[in-house]
């Protein structure tokens, strides 16, 4: 919420760790991309296979996005979501 008349609220930032099964990284890439409210999605190496970062409006928005649409995408394994402090 705004703390002066005019001021823009903030977005809510978040990146979520993203595993997959092996196959199709670009595929996935694009697919998890495509969900609203995700800015980008890069394929890494490491402990998961693609971070997302997301913002939305809310804090509940959030969870919407990791846990309701990237997590039902085809070839997703498990996510970790972290919300920006600041």
């Amino acid at each position: 919420m705004p703390s002066r008349p005019g001021e823009v609220p903030e977005m809510v930032r978040a990146y979520v760790m993203i595993k997959a099964h092996s196959g199709d990284a670009e595929r996935l890439r694009d697919e998890i991309t495509g969900v609203e409210g995700v800015d980008s999605a890069y394929i890494v190496a490491g402990d998961v296979d693609f971070i997302a970062t997301v913002s939305v409006d809310e804090t509940a928005d959030v969870k919407a996005v990791a846990a309701t649409h990237i997590q039902r995408l085809g070839g997703i394994e498990d996510t970790q979501t972290y919300v920006a402090m600041d």
